[in-house]
């Protein structure tokens, strides 16, 4: 069962990144402008050293003591670790501890916080601000209208460097449709741009809808399901 696994996910990365490829080719994109963000939330540690070993370097974790627990067990792989979850004020010390990015800062509350608490021999955290692009209630994210405010602001800290943009749009089928969420974000970096800011990341795309973010301007695709499989 387990070389059986580790044989699906060799197969999912090699399906991913032909994916990638193919969009880049119809989109005129290039596929190393893109990186590919392996989502291991939930998944075990060998499944982790699996794709590492099918050359993947950033993963994405969501809850953070499971996080950290990984990466005591992976140091001897030089993983960059991403926080793709919801942000809570009694966490903000362990994010600000061990991770190399975080996508999900959507209050000053909590950038200030990350901003004080990273430790000083560390690089700054690289970090997204979440937009609530679709503006749903049960989302997390920020307004599109409050963003530069909140930009200007996590920018002036020097502990974070604000890299760009994160959303999770609303779940839809139809690629147009996928389309324009992604296309709203990267006009609103855009529009952010022309006040100084220099973001240049998009962090945009899941496993159902990464060939849409990628026609929008996507550089950093968050795949979950489609590299480890469906959870039982």
């Amino acid at each position: 069962m387990k070389s059986e696994q580790q044989g699906g996910i060799k197969n999912n990365i090699n399906t991913i990144k032909e994916r990638i490829n193919n969009a880049c080719t119809r989109y005129q994109r290039k596929p190393d402008h893109i990186t590919l963000l392996a989502v291991s939330k939930r998944w075990p540690i060998s499944d982790i050293r699996t794709a590492w070993q099918q050359g993947m370097r950033c993963f994405g974790e969501s809850y953070v003591k499971e996080a950290i627990d990984k990466m005591h067990q992976l140091h001897d792989l030089g993983i960059e670790w991403h926080f793709i979850g919801p942000l809570q004020s009694n966490k903000t010390r362990l994010i600000a501890e061990h991770f190399d990015w975080v996508h999900s800062l959507c209050s000053i509350k909590h950038a200030r916080r990350i901003h004080e608490q990273r430790p000083q021999h560390l690089a700054p955290i690289q970090a997204c601000l979440q937009i609530n692009i679709s503006q749903e209630s049960s989302k997390s994210g920020v307004a599109p209208d409050q963003a530069l405010a909140l930009a200007q602001e996590i920018h002036s800290l020097k502990n974070i460097r604000l890299r760009g943009l994160m959303t999770l749009p609303a779940a839809c089928d139809d690629i147009e449709q996928q389309r324009q969420a992604f296309k709203t974000l990267q006009q609103l970096q855009t529009q952010l741009n022309r006040h100084n800011l220099m973001l240049d990341s998009l962090s945009m795309g899941m496993s159902n809808d990464m060939e849409a973010a990628i026609a929008e301007g996507s550089t950093m695709v968050r795949i979950g399901s489609a590299i480890f499989g469906t959870r039982k």
